[in-house]
């Protein structure tokens, strides 16, 4: 089992740049995919990107493709979401999530594990 805790979020205004930080409990940190996904209110919960569980692959969605960037530090048991050039769109609220396996899903419903989110707000 492994608790996440998201942090790093706030507000930014456009064009700008946050990074967020997951951080998870556990010994077998290396053995989880972890996915990041946001839901803005009164939106369903959209994946946003995802990492396997050596790092070695990644997947964006193609709203951020190019923008973000996720990465992973087993050694600290971290997952990390550098975002920049932040769009007022890109507000919502940001979860981690993981999932036992070595590759990640694109759909939510693989994730077994969540954190409990940051707000992210990027003002026009």
């Amino acid at each position: 089992q492994v608790q996440l805790v998201e942090s790093g979020g706030g507000l930014v205004q456009a064009g700008g740049s946050l990074r967020l930080s997951c951080a998870a409990s556990g010994r077998t940190f290396s053995r989880y995919a972890i996915g990041w996904f946001r839901q803005a209110p009164g939106k369903e919960r959209n994946f946003v990107a995802a990492i396997s569980w050596s790092g070695g692959s990644t997947y964006y969605a193609d709203s951020v493709k190019g923008r973000f960037t996720i990465s992973r530090d087993n050694a600290k048991n971290a997952v990390y979401l550098q975002m920049n050039s932040l769009r007022p769109e890109d507000t919502a609220v940001y979860y981690c999530a993981a999932r036992t396996g070595s590759y990640y899903y694109t759909e939510h419903r693989h994730y077994d594990y969540w954190g409990q989110g940051t707000q992210v707000t990027v003002s026009s």
